[in-house]
């Protein structure tokens, strides 16, 4: 029964994404390269909420973010210093703006240089920037677009 209970259970905490912050990310691709997939998001965002509920909880999508990339969850407005390949990274858009976005955001999820959430980033095992979305994308979308 215990082992069983064991089965259940730690299949169970599997069935989440594994996210990583920027920081975590520089030491895993410094350990292992392996593709990265980025979602930048705001707390005000609606579909990146629908995101969250219906996308990031499927089981394909968990599985193929969780087997095939590093999977990264960034506030585009974060007022935290990120450190990433020996920089430092802030958001010096505070107080200049009404929603400011932090640099990391600039320099990745600009479409004409500006920041619509949601936006995911897929990067390959060299961080070289394959391809952005600029939208809700449902999980059949999402699949095809981590099987480039």
């Amino acid at each position: 029964m215990f082992f069983l209970l064991s089965f259940f259970f730690g299949n169970a905490q599997e069935k989440s994404i594994r996210w990583l912050s920027f920081d975590q990310l520089d030491d895993s691709l410094a350990n292992r390269p392996k593709k990265v997939f980025v979602d930048f998001y705001t707390d005000w965002c609606t579909y990146c909420r629908k995101m969250d509920k219906v996308v990031f909880t499927n089981s394909e999508v968990i599985e193929q973010l969780n087997d095939s990339y590093y999977a990264v969850r960034m506030d585009a407005e974060s007022l935290d210093t990120i450190s990433f390949e020996g920089q430092q990274f802030i958001n010096d858009q505070v107080g200049k703006t009404r929603n400011p976005v932090h640099q990391i955001a600039q320099l990745l999820a600009l479409r004409e240089g500006q920041f619509a959430p949601p936006t995911m980033v897929i990067l390959d095992e060299t961080f070289v920037v394959k391809n952005r979305y600029f939208e809700y994308l449902t999980s059949k979308k999402l699949l095809k677009a981590l099987r480039f």
